[in-house]
Protein backbone atom coordinates (compact mmCIF):
# COMPACT_ATOMS: atom_id res chain seq x y z
CA UNK A 1 0.00 0.00 0.00
CA UNK A 2 0.86 3.17 -0.43
CA UNK A 3 1.30 6.09 2.08
CA UNK A 4 2.58 9.76 2.32
CA UNK A 5 3.73 11.09 5.26
CA UNK A 6 4.69 14.52 7.09
CA UNK A 7 7.72 14.23 8.55
CA UNK A 8 10.51 15.75 10.73
CA UNK A 9 14.12 15.34 10.92
CA UNK A 10 16.91 17.96 12.61
CA UNK A 11 18.79 18.26 9.56
CA UNK A 12 16.40 18.05 6.67
CA UNK A 13 13.06 20.06 8.76
CA UNK A 14 9.55 19.26 7.38
CA UNK A 15 9.43 16.82 4.63
CA UNK A 16 7.40 14.99 2.23
CA UNK A 17 7.68 10.67 2.36
CA UNK A 18 6.43 8.54 -0.22
CA UNK A 19 6.32 5.07 1.08
CA UNK A 20 5.03 1.87 0.25
CA UNK A 21 4.49 -0.39 3.39
CA UNK A 22 1.91 -3.22 4.53
CA UNK A 23 0.02 -0.92 6.61
CA UNK A 24 -0.10 2.12 8.52
CA UNK A 25 2.37 1.32 11.53
CA UNK A 26 4.73 0.01 8.90
CA UNK A 27 5.26 3.16 6.92
CA UNK A 28 6.13 4.64 10.58
CA UNK A 29 8.52 2.51 11.21
CA UNK A 30 10.33 2.82 7.89
CA UNK A 31 10.56 6.69 8.35
CA UNK A 32 11.44 6.20 11.79
CA UNK A 33 14.47 3.78 11.01
CA UNK A 34 15.69 6.73 8.67
CA UNK A 35 15.62 9.40 11.50
CA UNK A 36 12.42 11.04 11.32
CA UNK A 37 9.85 12.01 13.62
CA UNK A 38 6.15 11.42 11.60
CA UNK A 39 3.83 14.04 12.00
CA UNK A 40 1.07 13.24 9.57
CA UNK A 41 0.36 10.23 7.47
CA UNK A 42 -2.30 9.13 4.82
CA UNK A 43 -2.56 6.58 2.48
CA UNK A 44 -2.25 7.68 -1.33
CA UNK A 45 -4.55 6.56 -4.16
CA UNK A 46 -1.42 4.07 -6.02
CA UNK A 47 -2.90 4.34 -9.59
CA UNK A 48 -4.13 8.00 -10.07
CA UNK A 49 -5.01 9.48 -13.11
CA UNK A 50 -1.21 11.48 -13.18
CA UNK A 51 0.31 7.68 -12.95
CA UNK A 52 -1.38 6.39 -15.71
CA UNK A 53 -1.09 9.19 -17.49
CA UNK A 54 2.66 9.70 -17.08
CA UNK A 55 3.83 6.26 -15.78
CA UNK A 56 5.77 4.91 -13.20
CA UNK A 57 8.77 7.49 -14.07
CA UNK A 58 12.69 6.45 -13.15
CA UNK A 59 13.49 2.59 -13.20
CA UNK A 60 15.75 2.65 -10.18
CA UNK A 61 17.28 -0.69 -11.51
CA UNK A 62 18.41 0.99 -14.67
CA UNK A 63 19.21 3.74 -12.69
CA UNK A 64 21.43 2.06 -10.73
CA UNK A 65 23.21 0.34 -13.07
CA UNK A 66 23.87 3.14 -15.71
CA UNK A 67 25.17 5.29 -12.80
CA UNK A 68 27.61 2.60 -11.91
CA UNK A 69 29.16 2.04 -15.23
CA UNK A 70 29.59 5.62 -15.34
CA UNK A 71 31.56 6.05 -12.03
CA UNK A 72 33.50 3.24 -13.01
CA UNK A 73 34.55 4.95 -16.19
CA UNK A 74 36.00 7.25 -13.46
CA UNK A 75 32.97 10.36 -13.42
CA UNK A 76 32.23 11.91 -10.63
CA UNK A 77 28.30 11.53 -9.17
CA UNK A 78 27.64 15.22 -10.40
CA UNK A 79 28.80 14.31 -14.04
CA UNK A 80 26.86 11.05 -14.03
CA UNK A 81 23.68 12.47 -12.71
CA UNK A 82 23.75 15.18 -15.11
CA UNK A 83 24.35 12.41 -18.13
CA UNK A 84 21.61 10.34 -17.08
CA UNK A 85 19.37 13.26 -16.69
CA UNK A 86 20.65 14.65 -20.31
CA UNK A 87 20.02 11.39 -22.21
CA UNK A 88 16.41 10.50 -20.60
CA UNK A 89 13.88 10.35 -23.09
CA UNK A 90 10.71 10.30 -20.51
CA UNK A 91 9.49 13.29 -19.09
CA UNK A 92 9.32 11.89 -15.61
CA UNK A 93 12.82 10.48 -15.33
CA UNK A 94 14.26 13.45 -16.83
CA UNK A 95 12.37 15.82 -13.66
CA UNK A 96 14.21 13.60 -11.58
CA UNK A 97 17.32 13.36 -11.77
CA UNK A 98 17.39 16.89 -13.16
CA UNK A 99 16.24 17.61 -9.62
CA UNK A 100 18.53 15.47 -7.71
CA UNK A 101 21.51 17.09 -9.54
CA UNK A 102 20.23 20.53 -8.41
CA UNK A 103 20.05 18.73 -4.86
CA UNK A 104 23.84 17.26 -5.15
CA UNK A 105 25.19 20.98 -6.58
CA UNK A 106 23.70 22.61 -3.53
CA UNK A 107 25.62 20.12 -0.98
CA UNK A 108 23.04 17.36 -0.29
CA UNK A 109 24.75 13.89 0.13
CA UNK A 110 23.13 11.84 -2.32
CA UNK A 111 20.78 9.44 0.42
CA UNK A 112 19.32 12.93 1.73
CA UNK A 113 18.89 13.59 -2.52
CA UNK A 114 17.13 10.61 -2.99
CA UNK A 115 15.17 10.95 -0.11
CA UNK A 116 14.33 14.49 -1.21
CA UNK A 117 12.36 13.16 -4.70
CA UNK A 118 9.08 12.13 -3.10
CA UNK A 119 7.96 8.37 -4.42
CA UNK A 120 10.63 8.00 -7.17
CA UNK A 121 13.19 5.93 -5.11
CA UNK A 122 12.56 3.12 -2.92
CA UNK A 123 13.71 3.19 1.10
CA UNK A 124 15.71 -0.05 0.33
CA UNK A 125 17.97 1.98 -2.38
CA UNK A 126 18.26 4.88 -0.05
CA UNK A 127 18.97 2.79 2.53
CA UNK A 128 21.68 1.24 0.49
CA UNK A 129 23.34 4.63 -0.52
CA UNK A 130 23.20 6.29 3.34
CA UNK A 131 25.45 2.95 4.30
CA UNK A 132 27.92 3.75 1.18
CA UNK A 133 28.25 7.31 2.58
CA UNK A 134 29.86 5.82 5.79
CA UNK A 135 32.34 4.07 3.70
CA UNK A 136 32.88 6.68 1.03
CA UNK A 137 32.41 3.66 -1.36
CA UNK A 138 29.01 4.17 -3.56
CA UNK A 139 29.65 1.99 -6.51
CA UNK A 140 29.84 -1.22 -3.85
CA UNK A 141 26.74 -0.40 -2.81
CA UNK A 142 25.18 -0.22 -5.76
CA UNK A 143 26.30 -3.62 -7.01
CA UNK A 144 25.02 -5.27 -3.61
CA UNK A 145 21.43 -3.09 -4.48
CA UNK A 146 22.00 -4.51 -8.16
CA UNK A 147 22.78 -8.30 -7.43
CA UNK A 148 19.96 -8.00 -4.44
CA UNK A 149 17.43 -7.38 -7.84
CA UNK A 150 18.76 -9.45 -9.97
CA UNK A 151 18.15 -12.19 -7.53
CA UNK A 152 14.78 -11.66 -6.49
CA UNK A 153 13.48 -10.90 -10.10
CA UNK A 154 15.32 -14.66 -10.84
CA UNK A 155 12.81 -15.65 -8.52
CA UNK A 156 9.62 -13.95 -9.43
CA UNK A 157 10.73 -14.89 -13.19
CA UNK A 158 10.72 -18.90 -11.91
CA UNK A 159 7.27 -18.04 -10.72
CA UNK A 160 6.03 -16.22 -13.62
CA UNK A 161 7.59 -18.25 -16.38
CA UNK A 162 5.98 -21.77 -14.52
CA UNK A 163 2.37 -20.53 -14.41
CA UNK A 164 2.55 -18.70 -18.34
CA UNK A 165 1.60 -22.52 -19.78
CA UNK A 166 -1.20 -22.90 -16.86
CA UNK A 167 -3.13 -20.00 -17.71
CA UNK A 168 -2.66 -19.86 -21.22
CA UNK A 169 -3.86 -23.63 -21.22
CA UNK A 170 -6.72 -22.31 -19.26
CA UNK A 171 -7.85 -19.12 -21.56
CA UNK A 172 -7.84 -21.59 -24.80
CA UNK A 173 -9.74 -24.51 -22.43
CA UNK A 174 -12.40 -21.82 -21.42
CA UNK A 175 -12.40 -20.26 -25.02
CA UNK A 176 -13.10 -23.66 -26.96
CA UNK A 177 -15.80 -24.51 -24.10
CA UNK A 178 -17.71 -21.13 -24.72
CA UNK A 179 -17.78 -21.66 -28.52
CA UNK A 180 -19.61 -25.41 -28.03
CA UNK A 181 -22.03 -23.95 -25.72
CA UNK A 182 -22.94 -20.98 -26.96
CA UNK A 183 -22.59 -21.25 -30.69
CA UNK A 184 -22.19 -24.81 -31.56
CA UNK A 185 -24.84 -26.78 -29.03
CA UNK A 186 -27.76 -24.21 -29.89
CA UNK A 187 -27.39 -25.50 -33.69
CA UNK A 188 -27.24 -28.83 -32.73
CA UNK A 189 -30.42 -28.70 -30.64
CA UNK A 190 -32.54 -27.18 -33.63
CA UNK A 191 -31.17 -29.91 -35.12
CA UNK A 192 -32.34 -32.72 -32.87
CA UNK A 193 -35.91 -30.79 -32.08
CA UNK A 194 -37.98 -33.14 -34.53
CA UNK A 195 -36.40 -36.41 -33.78
CA UNK A 196 -38.26 -36.23 -30.09
CA UNK A 197 -36.28 -36.75 -26.99
CA UNK A 198 -37.47 -40.50 -26.34
CA UNK A 199 -34.27 -40.95 -28.48
CA UNK A 200 -32.02 -38.42 -27.37
CA UNK A 201 -30.25 -39.63 -23.75
CA UNK A 202 -31.09 -37.80 -20.88
CA UNK A 203 -27.35 -36.11 -20.75
CA UNK A 204 -27.50 -34.74 -24.57
CA UNK A 205 -31.01 -33.92 -23.58
CA UNK A 206 -29.98 -31.71 -20.70
CA UNK A 207 -27.12 -30.58 -23.00
CA UNK A 208 -29.67 -29.52 -25.91
CA UNK A 209 -31.93 -27.81 -23.09
CA UNK A 210 -29.13 -25.85 -22.36
CA UNK A 211 -28.44 -25.14 -26.02
CA UNK A 212 -31.99 -24.16 -26.85
CA UNK A 213 -32.15 -21.79 -23.87
CA UNK A 214 -28.42 -20.18 -24.98
CA UNK A 215 -29.96 -19.82 -28.86
CA UNK A 216 -33.14 -18.31 -27.65
CA UNK A 217 -31.58 -15.94 -25.03
CA UNK A 218 -28.44 -15.09 -26.31
CA UNK A 219 -27.95 -11.47 -25.87
CA UNK A 220 -28.83 -12.40 -22.15
CA UNK A 221 -26.54 -15.07 -22.28
CA UNK A 222 -23.95 -12.41 -23.61
CA UNK A 223 -24.39 -9.63 -21.36
CA UNK A 224 -24.04 -12.27 -18.76
CA UNK A 225 -20.86 -13.17 -19.60
CA UNK A 226 -19.69 -9.50 -20.28
CA UNK A 227 -20.83 -8.18 -16.87
CA UNK A 228 -19.77 -11.61 -15.01
CA UNK A 229 -15.89 -10.35 -16.52
CA UNK A 230 -16.33 -7.07 -16.25
CA UNK A 231 -17.33 -8.21 -11.80
CA UNK A 232 -14.52 -10.75 -11.69
CA UNK A 233 -11.98 -7.90 -12.90
CA UNK A 234 -13.03 -5.15 -10.96
CA UNK A 235 -13.18 -7.44 -7.71
CA UNK A 236 -9.04 -8.10 -8.44
CA UNK A 237 -8.58 -4.80 -8.33
CA UNK A 238 -10.20 -4.07 -4.99
CA UNK A 239 -7.96 -4.53 -1.80
CA UNK A 240 -9.76 -5.94 0.82
CA UNK A 241 -11.05 -8.72 -2.07
CA UNK A 242 -7.31 -9.84 -3.34
CA UNK A 243 -6.46 -10.08 0.95
CA UNK A 244 -9.57 -12.62 1.29
CA UNK A 245 -8.30 -14.66 -1.52
CA UNK A 246 -4.55 -14.65 -0.78
CA UNK A 247 -5.66 -15.78 3.06
CA UNK A 248 -7.75 -18.56 0.98
CA UNK A 249 -4.81 -19.30 -0.56
CA UNK A 250 -2.64 -19.58 2.83
CA UNK A 251 -5.23 -21.93 3.95
CA UNK A 252 -4.07 -24.10 1.39
CA UNK A 253 -1.65 -27.09 2.61
CA UNK A 254 1.01 -26.90 0.18
CA UNK A 255 0.48 -23.86 -1.37
CA UNK A 256 0.37 -21.86 1.97
CA UNK A 257 3.65 -23.45 3.06
CA UNK A 258 5.13 -22.44 -0.62
CA UNK A 259 4.16 -19.03 0.01
CA UNK A 260 5.17 -18.40 3.42
CA UNK A 261 8.43 -19.97 2.33
CA UNK A 262 8.50 -17.41 -0.67
CA UNK A 263 7.83 -14.28 1.69
CA UNK A 264 10.65 -15.61 3.64
CA UNK A 265 12.97 -15.74 1.23
CA UNK A 266 12.56 -11.97 -0.21
CA UNK A 267 12.63 -10.76 3.89
CA UNK A 268 15.68 -12.72 4.71
CA UNK A 269 17.84 -11.73 1.64
CA UNK A 270 16.34 -8.21 2.18
CA UNK A 271 18.26 -8.22 6.03
CA UNK A 272 21.48 -10.17 4.76
CA UNK A 273 21.70 -6.96 1.97
CA UNK A 274 20.72 -4.10 4.54
CA UNK A 275 22.99 -6.37 7.47
CA UNK A 276 25.72 -6.10 4.69
CA UNK A 277 25.29 -2.13 4.28
CA UNK A 278 26.06 -1.69 7.94
CA UNK A 279 22.35 -1.60 8.87
CA UNK A 280 21.49 -2.24 12.60
CA UNK A 281 19.23 -5.19 12.76
CA UNK A 282 16.68 -3.94 13.93
CA UNK A 283 16.74 -1.23 11.68
CA UNK A 284 16.83 -3.60 8.79
CA UNK A 285 13.41 -4.88 10.56
CA UNK A 286 11.61 -1.49 10.43
CA UNK A 287 12.39 -1.12 7.05
CA UNK A 288 11.52 -4.86 5.62
CA UNK A 289 7.72 -5.68 7.49
CA UNK A 290 5.83 -4.95 4.45
CA UNK A 291 7.62 -7.77 2.92
CA UNK A 292 5.97 -9.64 5.06
CA UNK A 293 1.99 -9.58 4.20
CA UNK A 294 0.64 -12.29 5.85
CA UNK A 295 -0.68 -11.31 9.35
CA UNK A 296 0.94 -14.18 11.55
CA UNK A 297 4.51 -13.59 9.48
CA UNK A 298 4.05 -9.68 10.83
CA UNK A 299 3.13 -10.33 14.04
CA UNK A 300 5.65 -13.16 14.40
CA UNK A 301 8.11 -10.39 12.71
CA UNK A 302 7.47 -7.71 16.35
CA UNK A 303 7.56 -10.60 18.74
CA UNK A 304 11.01 -11.33 17.07
CA UNK A 305 12.08 -7.78 17.34
CA UNK A 306 11.15 -7.17 20.75
CA UNK A 307 13.04 -10.65 21.97
CA UNK A 308 16.13 -9.64 20.30
CA UNK A 309 15.75 -6.25 21.98
CA UNK A 310 15.19 -8.21 25.29
CA UNK A 311 18.65 -10.10 24.74
CA UNK A 312 17.19 -13.18 22.79
CA UNK A 313 19.75 -14.86 20.07
CA UNK A 314 18.14 -14.12 16.71
CA UNK A 315 18.10 -17.77 15.97
CA UNK A 316 15.68 -18.19 18.88
CA UNK A 317 13.86 -15.20 18.02
CA UNK A 318 13.20 -16.43 14.28
CA UNK A 319 12.48 -19.96 15.34
CA UNK A 320 10.20 -19.06 17.80
CA UNK A 321 7.86 -16.87 15.77
CA UNK A 322 7.80 -18.62 12.27
CA UNK A 323 10.56 -16.20 10.57
CA UNK A 324 12.63 -19.31 10.05
CA UNK A 325 12.19 -23.14 8.69
CA UNK A 326 14.23 -25.64 10.95
CA UNK A 327 17.35 -25.59 8.60
CA UNK A 328 17.24 -21.98 8.51
CA UNK A 329 17.19 -21.72 12.37
CA UNK A 330 20.40 -24.12 12.29
CA UNK A 331 22.15 -21.78 9.97
CA UNK A 332 21.34 -18.76 11.65
CA UNK A 333 22.92 -20.82 14.70
CA UNK A 334 26.22 -20.96 13.02
CA UNK A 335 26.15 -17.10 11.72
CA UNK A 336 25.91 -16.16 14.97
CA UNK A 337 28.74 -18.43 16.45
CA UNK A 338 30.91 -17.31 12.99
CA UNK A 339 29.74 -13.05 13.24
CA UNK A 340 28.63 -13.35 9.71
CA UNK A 341 25.47 -12.88 10.22
CA UNK A 342 24.90 -11.06 6.61
CA UNK A 343 26.61 -14.42 5.12
CA UNK A 344 24.23 -16.47 6.66
CA UNK A 345 21.31 -14.43 6.24
CA UNK A 346 21.74 -14.84 1.86
CA UNK A 347 22.89 -18.67 2.33
CA UNK A 348 19.59 -19.12 4.65
CA UNK A 349 17.49 -16.85 1.18
CA UNK A 350 19.66 -18.91 -1.75
CA UNK A 351 18.12 -22.33 0.33
CA UNK A 352 14.77 -21.20 0.05
CA UNK A 353 15.17 -20.24 -3.54
CA UNK A 354 16.10 -23.83 -4.48
CA UNK A 355 13.24 -25.17 -2.24
CA UNK A 356 10.85 -22.80 -4.09
CA UNK A 357 12.42 -23.58 -7.23
CA UNK A 358 12.19 -27.66 -6.85
CA UNK A 359 8.61 -27.06 -5.46
CA UNK A 360 7.98 -25.03 -8.71
CA UNK A 361 9.10 -28.14 -10.98
CA UNK A 362 7.70 -30.51 -9.41
CA UNK A 363 4.03 -28.81 -9.66
CA UNK A 364 4.63 -28.01 -13.42
CA UNK A 365 5.22 -31.88 -13.76
CA UNK A 366 2.48 -32.70 -11.77
CA UNK A 367 -0.35 -29.89 -12.61
CA UNK A 368 -0.16 -29.48 -16.18
CA UNK A 369 -0.55 -33.32 -17.76
CA UNK A 370 -3.70 -33.09 -15.26
CA UNK A 371 -4.99 -30.07 -16.56
CA UNK A 372 -4.44 -31.29 -19.76
CA UNK A 373 -6.11 -34.51 -19.02
CA UNK A 374 -8.86 -32.21 -17.20
CA UNK A 375 -9.79 -29.65 -20.15
CA UNK A 376 -9.50 -32.27 -23.12
CA UNK A 377 -12.12 -34.77 -20.94
CA UNK A 378 -14.38 -31.74 -20.65
CA UNK A 379 -14.43 -30.71 -24.38
CA UNK A 380 -14.65 -34.47 -25.49
CA UNK A 381 -17.44 -34.94 -22.84
CA UNK A 382 -19.61 -31.98 -24.91
CA UNK A 383 -19.10 -33.07 -28.51
CA UNK A 384 -19.67 -36.93 -27.69
CA UNK A 385 -22.80 -35.30 -25.81
CA UNK A 386 -23.72 -33.84 -28.95
CA UNK A 387 -22.76 -36.61 -30.97
CA UNK A 388 -24.62 -39.37 -28.92
CA UNK A 389 -28.22 -39.49 -30.22
CA UNK A 390 -26.88 -39.75 -33.86
CA UNK A 391 -25.15 -42.87 -32.69
CA UNK A 392 -28.40 -43.98 -31.42
CA UNK A 393 -30.22 -43.29 -33.96
CA UNK A 394 -27.80 -45.27 -36.47
CA UNK A 395 -28.01 -48.30 -33.72
CA UNK A 396 -31.88 -47.88 -33.96
CA UNK A 397 -31.54 -47.92 -37.86
CA UNK A 398 -29.46 -51.42 -38.22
Amino acid sequence: MHFNLKAYRESDGVTMLALDAADLPSARRQAEALGYRVLSVRAACRWSLQRLLVGQGISVPLFGQELLALLDAGMNLMEAVAILANKATHAEARRVLNELHRLVGEGRTFSRALESVPGAFPLLFIATVRASERTANLPEALRRYLAYQRQLNSLRDRVVAASVYPLLLIGVGVLVILFLLAYVVPRFAKVYEDIGEAHVPLLSRLLMHWGKAAGDHAAVLGGGLLALGGGFIYALTRRDIRAALERQFWRLPAVGEQLRIYQLARFTRTIAMLLKGGMPLVSAFDMTGELLRQPALQSGLDAARQAIQEGRTISDAFGANGLATDVGMRLLVVGERSGELGETMERIASFYDDEIARSIEWLSRLFEPALMLGIGLLIGGIVILMYLPIFELASSIQ
